[in-house]
């Protein structure tokens, strides 16, 4: 079923009956809140409630965003790539509270000995960013990229701050994966073999040769008076300093370039589990869907489910981030913990939020999966006024059930 806006941009996909102030937010975020493109999916329960697309994959010659269309997710890759370790944990290769040097003996180096897996994946590890070179050709090489992430120091004494690991984080998760599966599979490999083909789903970590480039929305950059608006001042200043931690973490060795191409949209082929995989809503949100359930579809056992449910801990100095330069955000076992200042869901929800928009999360009390992805980059750090706009909707829908 379709719906046109008044700028005549139509909305394709369906809602279950109660569900329909959904599909009314998302005609209205290409109306009121500058959407250009997207998609949005909702499971309750295990059923798919809302599956909606629309607008423009591409701005450049106005092609339609399809129901396959897929677009690059930035961070909300963090927490996909979580769930890969989640898997892990629950068939027993991985414990959450143990050295990472245990499973990876290189690791424990330059004063990285006594990190935990908890600690590195709720970004308390103090490697936020790589001195060394790092460029496509590394990241390539997982052998050659793990050694040079072996041999990183951390900032500061490991699990006493917090610091967003923009890119990094995933790189570790990798490796970290590559170690206990008794497969030795990279990342995107495992999360193709033991989530997205299992669930039908098109998401990718390693996006292959074979997605052609008309399957893909290109990403439009946010409207310059909100580049400048935008995002909180300090945030700003701090992005365009080459010494500050931010700009160490998300620009250089490799930074967020390495997962794009200039032929073809996004770089095939490569894994970069932090920031660049790419699919569609309705995957994302089927997958959380069973990590928001019994876990029985995937095979995760409910002491896991129990653990990302749980809250967040804190490090020593408290959950203030030295890389986004604010005090709140939460993170615990690779996903983002809704808090105060970043809610979604209830207090046991966790998912992980994209640069300009994007959104998955699980919300376990209400049995809730959310995917919402889109290709016009919006300037929010706590929460895009597009994705507020259809979550409110969606929980406004449930209450009335």
């Amino acid at each position: 079923m379709s719906l046109a806006t008044r700028d005549h941009i139509t909305v394709e996909g369906h809602v279950t009956p109660g569900f329909e102030p959904v599909r009314q937010a998302f005609a209205e975020n290409f109306v009121r809140r500058g959407e250009l493109g997207g998609a949005c999916c909702a499971y309750h329960r295990g059923k798919r409630v809302v599956d909606l697309w629309g607008g423009i994959r591409n701005k450049h010659n106005d092609e339609p965003w399809l129901q396959d269309t897929m677009v690059v997710v930035h961070s909300a890759s963090k927490g996909l790539a979580a769930m890969t370790l989640a898997i892990a944990h629950s068939r027993g290769w991985l414990d959450y509270e143990e050295r990472i040097c245990t499973y990876w003996p290189e690791f424990a180096q330059q004063g990285k000995e006594r990190i935990t897996v908890r600690q590195l994946l709720a970004h308390q590890a103090g490697l936020f960013a790589i001195d060394e070179p790092v460029d496509r050709g590394a990241v390539a090489d997982l052998d050659r990229l793990a050694v040079i992430l072996a041999r990183q120091k951390p900032a500061w004494t490991p699990g006493t701050r917090q610091a967003y690991h923009a890119l990094t984080l995933g790189f570790y998760e990798g490796e970290l994966l590559r170690r206990v599966d008794p497969q030795h599979r990279s990342l995107g490999q495992f999360f193709q073999d033991e989530i997205a083909v299992p669930l039908g789903e098109e998401v990718y970590i390693r996006l292959p040769e074979t997605i052609p480039n008309s399957r893909l929305a290109t990403m439009a950059p946010p409207r310059p008076l909100d580049m400048l608006f935008g995002f909180p001042l300090r945030f700003t200043f701090e992005a365009m300093n080459r010494r500050s931690n931010i700009y160490r973490a998300l620009e250089v060795n490799p930074g967020t370039h390495v997962y794009f191409d200039a032929e073809r949209v996004y770089a095939r082929n490569l894994e970069v589990p932090s920031g660049g995989a790419v699919g569609t809503a309705r995957g994302i949100a089927h997958a959380y869907s069973v990590f928001a359930g019994d876990g029985r579809e995937l095979g995760l056992r409910r002491e896991t489910l129990d653990l990302l449910a749980a809250p967040a801990i804190p490090p020593t100095r408290g959950f203030y981030d030295e890389c986004l330069k604010g005090d709140g955000a939460q993170f615990s076992l690779g996903f983002m913990k809704s808090s105060a200042v970043w809610p979604f869901g209830g207090p046991s929800s966790f998912g992980s939020p994209g640069a300009g928009g994007s959104l998955g999360f699980a919300d376990p009390a209400m049995e809730v999966g959310y995917g919402y992805v889109t290709s016009q980059m919006g300037t929010a750090l706590t929460g895009d006024p597009r994705d507020i706009a259809l979550r409110d909707a969606l929980y406004e829908s449930l209450a009335a059930l």
